[in-house]
């Protein structure tokens, strides 16, 4: 039986998706499982033992689809459910399953603020996709396979950082997504443990204004007086864009606690089981992709109405006032 599953982005959307791809290779017989994915994540897949073989979209869909083609499927798994899953469906023309992707109800919270929303996690969601075919959730949770060549050793790390320390991923797709810098810059503060800033190339700058109020003792006027007098020197290292996705993911595997918003780096340390403080600003773990099955304290802002105002994010705050970050309240404990 050969199985195509469709998923083309992104980083957190395809870790969720990890346990339809164990369960539907252990769980059906000589199960063949192929996966559709976006070339620039192909190292997601690189150690999966899960995925018998990988398809990549470049440019074009159509040379993916003509690639599909030849493989000659028995059924498709469809975990993205948009447009161009659509196309590759319609031109396979096998049996497809498709995933639910509660639009009418994320618009009607987002919008209306009405709430039609199933308390079930997305990956359950997703798992539903193969009830049809005798599929059903293991107890295993999410999946993350590091390349040997990718585990970073611990003498990368400062020697501050060689012993315990706290990841803090500091990206996100969308601004909105993201605590301000001076709020940033009050949660190192408060964890009061080394920390590791992760994040991609764009993040590096943030994380370099992070760091530095503390190495430099607040010199900044955009962390603001109030955050000067606070007195304290954390230990923060700038690890954005020093690491590529598996290395960051040997970092956070390596972490006592994960600090994280609303990206897949939180995905990450879920599947490896870490304690994680997920961070949420215009998005609602409501929608459905808070930590899967791992301990984890939510820190959101309810006091504002305009909450949530998308479903996915913006780049500044449609408002101006960014109230659910700004105004968000940094409680939690660190044993």
């Amino acid at each position: 039986m050969k199985i195509l599953i469709l998923r083309f982005s992104s980083i957190g959307d395809i870790v969720l998706t990890t346990p339809v791809i164990r369960t539907v290779k252990t769980q059906l017989d000589k199960a063949e499982v192929h996966v559709a994915t976006k070339r620039q994540y192909r190292d997601l897949f690189e150690a999966n033992p899960y995925v018998d073989k990988m398809h990549y979209l470049d440019d074009s869909l159509a040379d993916l689809i003509a690639a599909l083609r030849q493989e000659q499927f028995d059924y498709v798994i469809d975990l993205h459910h948009n447009l161009r899953t659509m196309r590759v469906k319609r031109a396979l023309g096998v049996k497809s399953f498709s995933y639910n992707k509660l639009n009418v109800e994320k618009w009607l919270k987002v919008n209306l603020k009405i709430d039609h929303l199933p308390n079930v996690h997305i990956v359950d969601r997703y798992m539903k996709t193969v009830e049809p075919l005798g599929v059903h959730m293991d107890a295993l949770g999410l999946d993350y396979f590091i390349p040997e060549k990718d585990e970073v050793p611990v003498e990368w790390l400062p020697e501050g950082f060689r012993g315990e320390y706290v990841v803090y991923a500091i990206g996100a797709q969308h601004g909105t997504k993201k605590l301000p810098v001076n709020k940033m810059i009050e949660l190192c503060d408060r964890i009061n443990k080394p920390v590791v800033l992760l994040g991609g190339p764009e993040d590096a700058e943030t994380g370099d204004k992070v760091a530095g109020f503390f190495s430099r003792e607040g010199e900044s006027a955009e962390t603001g007086d109030g955050l000067r007098r606070m007195g304290k020197k954390a230990t923060v290292y700038n690890g954005c864009g020093k690491f590529s996705i598996n290395q960051s993911a040997s970092v956070i595997k390596k972490a006592r606690y994960v600090f994280t918003h609303d990206t897949g780096l939180m995905h990450i340390a879920a599947a490896f089981k870490k304690e994680i403080f997920s961070i949420w600003g215009n998005t609602i773990p409501a929608f459905g992709m808070y930590p899967y099955r791992t301990k984890f304290t939510v820190l959101e802002n309810n006091r504002v109405s305009c909450r949530p105002c998308s479903k996915i994010g913006y780049d500044k705050c449609p408002k101006g006032h960014f109230k659910c970050m700004n105004e968000l309240v940094l409680d939690f404990y660190l044993p």
